[in-house]
């Protein structure tokens, strides 16, 4: 197995392992069919001296065919067919590549600084994969596209999602574009400034700038993998971001009880807008001990400031009144971690 697979990765090593002449005269070639050594030299920026050496080297590899005339030409073979055999060995090496794959473990660090355009869309999907059932998003349009199918695979599965699209100018028109196939709110931010990010169950989140997707130059993507520094990206997009879009499409209102959330200004923002009674069930910690703490009981009166900075809740418990507020609260009693909302009870932790 391990042979095959070094005669694989071999085979297509060998194959891809063209230079800059041979680039160039073989893309001169695909375009016009059939050319000469010296039409090769006139469309291109290669010596004379070096055409005839470049096109046997692109003949040996299957990509043209030479005809001894006079002069020489030199001939595009289809693409299909000089490149099917290596399209099945790419398949049949990636699938052998893979079955060898050991995915790292990604939760021992705090934060990861990553270059590639390609490594920051790939942690954005395993983002989104992984949300179980809150999930925060600034995307471009062409992201929105992207990962359509994931998010619309997550609201399916009952993940609440806060959408935000930016630049606005290009935000898909909602009267053409039906968001709530994709998230629970849609809102458009004005400017390419706007970060993209995503941040799944208030935890695991990826941060980049709009520039390290579009040309990948001298920028990065930041990846935090717990909990108390996914909040960070979390508190800036409610914060800085969400509060400065403007809204394009909303359903929260449909979505059935209990719920589950990580933000507690979602949850606020619900008990106001929704109304009537709710009870709650908080996971958190004692802000004065930090001792962990479940609390339960009916929602009494909420807090919330429309800039959408500060948000709580007061609980009516078995042992008197508690206010809970998000995490690293300092003014409430309680930080909550997780909540949960049910309109008759307070509902279950799992």
């Amino acid at each position: 197995m391990v042979d095959d697979l070094r005669i694989n990765m071999e085979r297509v090593g060998e194959r891809f392992n063209l230079g800059e002449y041979e680039i160039d005269a073989y893309l001169a070639v695909l375009e016009h069919g059939e050319l000469t050594a010296s039409e090769i030299a006139d469309r291109t920026d290669i010596p004379q001296p070096r055409v005839y050496d470049t096109v046997r080297s692109l003949s040996d590899r299957g990509l043209v065919e030479l005809r001894e005339s006079r002069p020489m030409k030199i001939v595009a073979v289809d693409p299909k067919d000089a490149f099917g055999n290596i399209q099945s060995s790419l398949t049949e090496l990636v699938d052998e590549l893979g079955a060898r794959y050991t995915a790292p473990a990604r939760d021992t660090e705090a934060v990861s600084l990553v270059k590639s355009r390609s490594t920051i869309l790939r942690y954005l999907e395993e983002v989104i994969d992984n949300a179980e059932y809150e999930l925060v998003l600034s995307l471009t349009p062409d992201l929105l596209r992207r990962f359509y199918e994931d998010l619309s695979t997550a609201i399916d599965e009952g993940v609440s999602i806060d959408l935000l699209v930016t630049p606005a100018t290009r935000a898909p028109d909602p009267d053409e574009f039906d968001y709530m196939e994709v998230c629970t709110i849609a809102r458009a931010r004005r400017g390419i400034t706007t970060p993209v990010l995503a941040v799944a169950d208030g935890e695991y989140s990826v941060y980049a700038t709009q520039d390290a997707l579009r040309d990948d130059q001298d920028r990065y993507g930041v990846i935090f993998n717990r909990s108390a520094l996914g909040f960070l990206v979390s508190g800036f997009f409610g914060t800085v971001l969400w509060t400065t879009a403007e809204t394009l499409a909303v359903d929260g209102k449909s979505r059935p009880f209990p719920r589950r959330y990580a933000s507690i200004r979602r949850a606020v923002k619900d008990i106001r807008d929704i109304g009537g009674e709710f009870y709650a069930t908080v996971q958190g910690r004692d802000i004065e001990t930090g001792n962990p703490i479940v609390v339960e009981g009916k929602v009494v009166d909420v807090s919330f400031v429309d800039t959408e900075e500060v948000a709580s809740m007061v609980i009516e418990t078995d042992d008197g009144p508690l206010e809970v507020g998000g995490l690293v609260a300092a003014l409430e009693d309680i930080e909550a971690q997780e909540l949960r909302l049910g309109r008759e009870s307070p509902p279950g932790l799992r």
